[in-house]
């Protein structure tokens, strides 16, 4: 999953940054209110974890923009302001969630599943798409019963088209869930294709039915053949 991640805090971001991406994560920072505005007009992100003080304002008016933009992403503010009525305005403009400075790198990791589980598979705790079974918390795949070994970009790839079936992916919104904006486009595309068709092989050889479509001249989707 892709997250962006809002803190002018440099330690903190890269502690944030480095925890997450061991437990499979695109993560992305912003240390200013203008740059993370940027991002969130430039790219789509799963969650935001966003400061309410930023140097050059508040994360309050980054939420309202991205809601304005994209309601369904999620939203957890960290901030060492623990006054109620900080938590009672996030909650009100969007926000899904509240962690008061300090806290356990844990906590806000456990936080981030939580949130994506409820946000985009109904808070199931598997995943279940006719013979394919995901589990993510311990990130094991399915396929008729039988464990499916994939790789970890095939397996974000897997549960990017399961959070958008029968939805047209363009192969530029696959590369940059999967890489972020840290990869050269000439390459991401010939790599997006590879990924695809080992995860298809793969699925194939455990007795799916073939899912993955090709979109001539737009990119991928997953549906019912």
């Amino acid at each position: 999953m892709k997250v962006l991640v809002v803190e002018d805090e440099k330690g903190l971001a890269e502690s944030i940054i480095d925890y997450m991406a061991k437990d499979g994560y695109v993560c992305e920072t912003a240390a200013t209110l203008l740059e993370a505005d940027e991002k969130i007009h430039l790219y789509t992100y799963d969650c935001v974890i966003v400061d309410l003080t930023l140097p050059d304002g508040n994360g309050f008016q980054l939420i309202e923009t991205l809601k304005r933009l994209i309601a369904t992403t999620g939203v957890i503010i960290i901030s060492a302001r623990n006054a109620l009525e900080d938590k009672l305005k996030g909650l009100e403009i969007g926000s899904d969630d509240y962690l008061t400075k300090p806290f356990h790198l844990s906590e806000l990791n456990a936080r981030v599943k939580s949130l994506l589980r409820r946000r985009q598979f109904g808070g199931h705790t598997e995943i279940q798409f006719r013979e394919i079974t995901v589990v993510p918390h311990t990130r094991k795949v399915f396929v008729n019963g039988q464990p499916t070994t994939l790789s970890r970009k095939e397996y974000d790839l897997l549960l990017y088209f399961l959070s958008n079936v029968d939805v047209a992916l363009t192969k530029a919104s696959i590369a940059e869930h999967l890489w972020g904006d840290n990869i050269d486009s000439a390459d991401s595309f010939d790599m997006v294709y590879s990924h695809i068709k080992n995860l298809r092989r793969k699925l194939l050889e455990k007795g799916s039915a073939d899912y993955v479509q090709s979109i001539y001249g737009i990119g991928y989707k997953f549906s019912q053949p």
